[in-house]
């Protein structure tokens, strides 16, 4: 018996020291919203979906008359996923006292779609109801500290820029170039 409970405290253990890190919580900023990440070698993935009630959206929009350039504000839904390195290049924070300090920077993917906007542009401002959806490339930098017990805050940068379609009512969906350049965001998270 004493064996057989040696060798499962031993796999136990085991299991533990290979276990991939994971958090999950809160990110709240630009985009409020839940974040995942889990440990992956020497970086992690993090995975988030967000909602902003009255958010900035821009667009180079396609037009008959050119590209303009066009701001709206409205309701947004948003999902990204990113790889991002930890420490890379090997430069760590140096003042590491009871937590740890990292820092990390990474690429990934967006998409999201907003709705019931109002906003302007050189030829129209005003418009309320604009629609528009949105995918393309997400970047990300920022800085995490990991308490001793299991919360972990962070406070990140996450610029995203793609493709999307717009429509402003006039004239039907146009194509563009859309992005968000504001998504400075603190993140709260148990990690486990």
């Amino acid at each position: 018996m004493k064996k057989i409970l040696f060798v499962a405290i031993l796999a136990m253990a085991s299991v533990m020291v290979y276990a991939q890190p994971r958090a999950i919580g809160a990110r709240l900023g630009a985009f409020d919203g839940i974040s995942y990440q889990h440990t992956i070698g020497a970086g992690m993935l993090e995975v988030e979906a967000g909602w902003s009630v009255d958010g900035r959206t821009d667009f180079f929009e396609n037009t008959p008359a050119g590209q303009v350039h066009t701001r709206a504000w409205g309701q947004t839904v948003q999902a990204a996923v990113t790889y991002d390195w930890i420490d890379p290049f090997s430069a760590t924070v140096p003042w590491n006292e009871k937590g740890e300090w990292h820092w990390y920077m990474g690429v990934g993917a967006a998409g999201g779609y907003g709705w019931n906007a109002w906003g302007g542009n050189a030829t129209a401002s005003g418009n309320i109801g604009w629609n528009w959806g949105f995918i393309g490339a997400a970047g990300r930098i920022g800085i995490e500290y990991d308490f001793w017990f299991p919360l972990q805050l962070s406070l990140d940068w996450r610029p995203t820029l793609g493709a999307g379609l717009f429509d402003n009512g006039n004239g039907g969906a146009r194509s563009g170039l859309y992005w968000e350049m504001t998504g400075i965001a603190l993140g709260v998270r148990y990690k486990f």
